[in-house]
């Protein structure tokens, strides 16, 4: 008998990096509605598109729902028991024979969004042992992590705008209002930035192109793509030399500040105006204006990533909120403090280095313990000892997200072997050999252990399942457990329940004890774990002797969040340097000011792609949702009136894009919301290739703007990926 009761539960949205709570409509085993939580203590009711969507998303009729397992040319579905036994019989002999190395895993974006990716990912990354680790952070945000980890001793610990007590915000390189936000977990962003306005303050956006945030913005600058650390250095130049600087606080815990002017002497806004485009009156101007303001943040984002010189541009983003004494204080750029982390008794670290290993072909650094993707297609395809023979993916979707895709497309086909975690057989899992679907987002936990550490005010909130398992189907944790436990050699049937009691033993003995055993609640795995981890945290109830601390049980009584406060000054508590204090000026980041400078004179008149962000788009992973694919065509090449008439194109034509990588071929939509020698691709289209299922997608496929983007270019302190400012010709197509 089928149970057609309606109730309404609460979680959290997995779908993007703003962490709203949902109001859920469930009927039986459907969600019927979705709505923003109004009594969310984070996002008071704030929903988006997406959100709105999570019912249908998880009732998508094409996401997979049992293994598969490929037979010829074709996947067929398998029992869970006989994919393992595949899995096994695939991977076990690529390691027995050529050793870790020969396996290469690859991390996507979505597995931050859930506890499966926060908690066992790490195990199976140990238990294989190969150097050949690849995640979407090189494509993306792996700059910050640098830039962070040489000025703070830690690559988390990332300082994020303090949007709602600033009364200045200079924004670089980040949509917010199409995003929701990033590195900077603030749900209705958009709101946010609006009563800055409201209380009197002003915000100012830096882009190549007017996007809607910047359309809100008390003002826009257009900026050549790729040139924002000029912009920057010009202003570090001007608070050195006007007197500007005031560390105010952290006067004590600021080394390096010496180095740092001398470095910025020869990027005068005067030198700089002519590589960046921002005019030098202007950019003194915002120097100014920061070093005035009651408090200011400057907030860098994608576009100052995916660029040349991405680290260099995070670190100047950190360096002008020193210099203006706006790091760490409210109203600034602040440090949260998540609910599952613990406080450091006292500063000082071993800090932070990058190249413990280089990758065989290209000789890459090692960065936070993964290799650039951009270099991926190369360990496939080249022969010798290392080569790698099998591939794991867990989540993302690298063949619409990495550099000339269109050649790692190529390069999976030579694989020997290769299993993916994933709920859609997508233009990447489509030449897995087993694909292992998770159970959606309704029938599992979630916290985020990633965005709360991001958070622009400091909350917790569990959400328990809305719907109960279906017997068919496999949690990701045991899904990710059993794989663990392949690659040790303990056998495809072997039990989950073996490493998840093992991760929770090691847990308490590194948080507290092994004897607690006893008290640790939850009803599955990954909520043991997380109660561990909030009981032992910085707000825990250290196992009963703080009452009023947090715990799983406290969070699932208050299925709305409970609110932590304001974000709170942390250094220098957080700094994790050989000295203890912010190392201003680490000699890598010095090192590499000379390739900036030797690239001021550069000529800048080629026409460059950037890449462009829609409020109801992730990446490529909601594609398959009707409600967030419908109206008019989004993949299309915006291009300014002028550039137009330069090249003979009018609204609606199409046209051939070239790169040193590929070729693709696009419909024109012409628009003076991008600059002069700008064009702008959205990211993650590229679908409907042989072999995938994603039918909606399909229907829509949009073109691959990596097909454009070059492996061979990337910001060599970091190995990310240079997405934005590629070199393209056009020509209209008949």
């Amino acid at each position: 008998m089928t149970d057609d009761t309606t109730r309404t539960a609460y979680r959290t949205c997995p779908l993007c990096e703003a962490a709203c709570g949902l109001e859920l409509t469930v009927t039986g085993d459907r969600i019927v509605s979705a709505r923003g939580d109004q009594r969310h203590v984070f996002s008071g009711g704030f929903i988006c598109p997406k959100g709105a969507t999570l019912g249908q998303l998880t009732a998508d009729p094409d996401r997979l729902r049992r293994p598969l397992v490929r037979r010829g040319d074709r996947h067929e579905e398998v029992g869970w028991d006989e994919a393992f036994e595949a899995v096994e019989a695939g991977l076990r002999p690529i390691l027995e024979r050529h050793g870790p190395d020969a396996v290469a895993l690859y991390l996507g974006n979505p597995n931050v969004h859930t506890m499966a990716g926060g908690l066992y990912v790490s195990p199976l990354l140990r238990a294989v042992g190969s150097r050949n680790i690849f995640s979407a952070s090189t494509v993306d945000q792996m700059p910050k992590h640098v830039a962070c980890g040489y000025l703070y001793g830690n690559p988390l610990a990332i300082p994020v705008p303090d949007v709602d007590r600033t009364d200045l915000l200079l924004v670089l390189g980040a949509n917010p209002w199409e995003s929701n936000g990033s590195l900077a977990t603030a749900a209705d962003f958009p709101g946010r930035l609006k009563a800055i306005q409201a209380r009197g303050g002003r915000f100012v956006v830096v882009d190549p192109r007017r996007t809607r945030t910047a359309e809100h913005a008390d003002e826009h600058l257009f900026i050549r793509p790729g040139t924002d650390a000029y912009l920057l250095f010009g202003i570090v130049h001007t608070l050195f030399e006007e007197g500007l600087t005031d560390l105010g606080r952290l006067a004590g815990h600021v080394t390096g500040v010496e180095a740092v002017r001398e470095l910025a002497r020869a990027f005068a806004p005067e030198v700089v105006t002519a590589a960046c485009a921002v005019p030098a009156d202007r950019i003194r101007g915002l120097a100014r204006e920061l070093a005035a303001a009651p408090t200011a943040a400057v907030y860098g984002r994608i576009g100052t990533c995916t660029v040349e010189f991405g680290t260099l541009t995070n670190w100047l983003v950190d360096v002008v909120n020193v210099l203006t004494g706006n790091l760490d204080r409210p109203g600034g750029a602040m440090f949260p403090l998540a609910a599952h982390l613990r406080t450091r008794p006292q500063p000082g670290g071993k800090g932070f280095r990058v190249g413990r290993w280089q990758s065989r072909v290209r000789g890459l650094p090692e960065v936070r313990g993964e290799l650039p993707v951009a270099t991926l297609a190369d360990e496939m395809e080249t022969p010798g000892d290392g080569q790698v023979r099998a591939f794991v993916t867990v989540a993302g979707n690298p063949v619409l997200s990495t550099p000339n895709s269109g050649r790692l497309d190529r390069a999976l086909g030579g694989l020997e072997f290769m299993v993916s975690v994933d709920p859609y057989l997508n233009e990447t899992t489509r030449h897995a050999d087993v694909v292992l679907p998770p159970s959606d987002a309704t029938r599992k936990g979630h916290y985020d252990f990633s965005f709360l550490g991001l958070a622009v005010r400091n909350f917790a909130a569990y959400s328990p399942p809305v719907l109960p398992p279906d017997p068919a189907e496999m949690d990701e944790c045991d899904i990710l457990a059993r794989l663990t436990l392949i690659v040790t050699g303990k056998g495809a049937d072997a039990d989950p329940a073996e490493l998840h009691e093992h991760m929770l033993q090691e847990m308490l003995q590194k948080a507290a004890s092994a004897d607690l055993r006893k008290l640790v609640d939850g009803d599955h795995p990954a909520e043991r774990l997380l109660d561990v981890a909030l009981r032992t945290g910085a707000y825990g109830d250290q196992f009963g002797a703080r009452p009023d601390g947090l715990s799983l049980a406290r969070l699932l009584a208050n299925p709305h969040g409970i609110d932590l406060g304001p974000l709170q000054p942390r250094i220098p508590e957080i700094l994790q340097t050989p000295s203890g204090t912010i190392e201003l000026c680490h000699p890598a980041i010095a090192a590499d000011v000379s390739r900036l400078s030797e690239a001021l004179p550069r000529r800048r008149d080629d026409l460059v792609l950037v890449g462009r962000r829609h409020l109801r788009s992730n990446n490529s992973w909601m594609h398959n949702v009707p409600a967030l694919v419908k109206g008019r065509d989004r993949c299309t090449l915006h291009m300014h009136p002028k550039d137009a008439e330069r090249f003979a194109l009018t609204d609606g034509d199409e046209a051939e894009v070239m790169s040193r990588a590929g070729t693709v071929a696009v419909r024109v939509e012409v628009t003076d919301k991008v600059m002069p020698g700008v064009v702008s691709l959205p990211h993650g289209w590229g679908h409907g290739l042989p072999g995938t299922r994603m039918s909606v997608a399909a229907e829509r496929p949009g073109v691959n703007s990596n097909v454009l983007t070059d492996e061979y270019a990337t910001d060599p302190l970091s190995g990310n990926s240079v997405l934005n400012g590629i070199p393209v010709e056009i020509k209209a197509l008949a």
